[in-house]
Formats: C-alpha cells, structure tokens, sequence
C-alpha cells in the first residue's frame, strides 16, 4: 500500500522520510556490523535467523523513503556492485587462513549489507520502471 502510494505521489521524498530512511540505512549498517561480528564468532543461535528479515524491512524502508529521482541511478549502480561483491563473498573465507574467524565475520558482514541493499533496489527500480511506463503513456 505505501509502495503504490509513493509510486502514485511520483516518488516524492519529503525531509521527513529521507531522515527515516537515513536512520533505517545507519541502523542496518551498525546491525551488520554487530551480527556480522557475533554471528563469526559464532555467538548467533537463535537471534541469526531473525537478522536477514529486520535487514529486508531496513531495506524495504531505505528503498521507500530515502532516494531522490535524481538520484536513482547512482543509488542502482551503487547497490547493483554491492550484490555483486555479496555474490563473491565465499572468497572472504581465505582470510581464515590468516586469523580463523575474520574471513566468516567479513563474509556475514557483506551478507547482511546484501540483505540490507536487495530489498531497497527492488523498491527503487520498480520506482524508476513506473516513472518510465508512466511517461510513456502521457
């Protein structure tokens, strides 16, 4: 319902919106900071599985109330090279070799800012595909 909503509005960003988006995407950076942390060094039993659904809503909310049209672009390159660096991630496992936790603490970490960065892509490309089907049919 929100979705349609700013999609009908044209995907206006009000102050008040980017500010909560803003705390939404600070809040899920620290939260994959912390559980990427806890979750390496194998502190994560029955919080973990929660982790990727609090950081898709972050996302979801990051995605709505957060990125300008001039600014959607940029926002897309930016995340489509953060899913790619999520999808080459098991390569972080080598540094287990080196210190035995810290390649699962970088790849749990880059995992969660994944989560965080999917959902919020997915809000503004369907944003950006409804602007273009919309001036298409003006």
């Amino acid at each position: 319902m929100a979705l349609l909503l700013l999609l009908s509005k044209g995907g206006v960003v009000t102050m008040a919106s980017q500010k909560i988006g803003n705390y939404a995407f600070l809040i899920g950076i620290v939260i994959a900071l912390v559980m990427g942390i806890a979750g390496g060094l194998g502190l994560l039993q029955s919080v973990g599985a929660y982790v990727p659904l609090v950081m898709v809503v972050l996302g979801l909310i990051i995605g709505l109330m957060n990125i300008h049209d001039k600014h959607i672009s940029d926002f897309l390159i930016a995340t489509v090279a953060i899913i790619m660096v999520g999808s080459t991630a098991a390569g972080l496992l080598t540094l287990n070799e080196v210190v035995t936790p810290l390649g699962t603490i970088c790849q749990m970490i880059v995992g969660y800012i994944v989560a965080l960065a999917a959902p919020a892509a997915l809000v503004v490309g369907l944003k950006q595909i409804f602007n273009l089907a919309k001036d298409q049919v003006a």
